[in-house]
């Protein structure tokens, strides 16, 4: 309901530029690369962690996979980004555990590693076209339906992992009381490595789709990585707010699917980015609010 009002208000507003059956492929095209991310961080999120590495984890899988791609065609692009990723959310997650310090704290360090390491990676591309997909023979999850099966997969994967694996159950049990989950003997530790590699993979299908929807990426420094943080986390929140009324998935998926229709219908109105991410934040704060009002007459401890 909420996507049908927002697309209906865009629609009326600007009817030549916004909302057409080809722009509305684009949409749902972007929202689910947006969308993969948000399902990897939102085993993280639920047990009150964060990670402000997902940007750069994104270039520097990114590159890997270009990089691999050279050679080893859609073998090097495929496994580069995902193992990449992986190895990345396992790194996260054992600096999480051995430092015991924040995690958003140990986070932004990594990010800023990651970051000169994707830089030293574009030197070991010799092609000279660092980090661009040059060839037309590995751009199948550039369009449908081939970035649509590896967004599906991604998220029946997580629909696995909640449902039918300890992992989803012991995940929510720490997130919902940290000391209650040790007490029954839930080994919180380990668990929250689990999810920055569950986390991570995500990001790696997340690179896959990035760059190949963009033809490359492009190495950055000076943490301009972290803005690609923060709209998968929005798509987490949606989740998370409607995750009592069922599996948090599809809340992820269209809660992308609206905030790429909110940026688009307020670019087709030509409103300046400024007053476009403030209306895109102030919309996910009072949805967000709404579906987690707590039920009349319910206790708060």
């Amino acid at each position: 309901m909420l996507a049908v009002l927002c697309w209906g208000i865009f629609k009326l507003l600007s009817p030549q530029n916004f909302g057409t059956p080809k722009l509305m492929s684009d949409y749902l095209q972007t929202s689910i690369q947006y969308a993969v991310g948000g399902c990897g961080l939102y085993f993280i999120v639920v047990m009150g962690l964060f990670d402000f590495s997902i940007g750069a984890n994104i270039v520097l899988s990114s590159m890997v996979g270009v990089l691999l791609s050279r050679n080893f065609g859609y073998l090097g692009l495929i496994g580069g980004t995902l193992i990449t990723g992986a190895l990345i959310g396992a790194f996260n997650g054992i600096f999480y555990s051995k430092l015991k310090i924040p995690s958003m704290i140990v986070t932004v360090g990594l990010m800023l590693i990651l970051e000169s390491v994707a830089n030293y990676v574009v030197g070991l591309d010799t092609s000279g076209f660092p980090g661009k997909l040059t060839k037309a023979s590995i751009l199948a999850f550039n369009h449908a339906p081939w970035n649509y099966v590896a967004a599906f997969a991604a998220f029946a994967l997580m629909v696995f992992v909640l449902r039918f694996t300890r992992i989803g159950t012991y995940c929510n049990a720490i997130g919902s009381n940290e000391l209650v989950a040790k007490n029954m003997g839930i080994n919180v530790e380990k668990y929250k490595f689990i999810g920055f590699v569950l986390l991570h993979f995500f990001v790696g299908i997340m690179a896959l789709l990035t760059v190949s929807y963009g033809k490359g990426i492009l190495a950055v420094t000076g943490m301009t990585s972290m803005d690609r943080n923060f709209k998968p986390l929005m798509g987490t929140f949606f989740g998370i707010a409607f995750k009592k009324y069922g599996c948090p998935v599809t809340a992820i998926v269209i809660g992308e699917f609206i905030i790429t229709m909110i940026f688009n219908g307020l670019v087709a109105l030509d409103v300046p980015t400024t007053i476009n991410d403030f209306v895109t934040g102030a919309v996910l704060l009072a949805i967000v609010t709404l579906t987690n009002r707590g039920k009349r007459g319910s206790v708060v401890k």
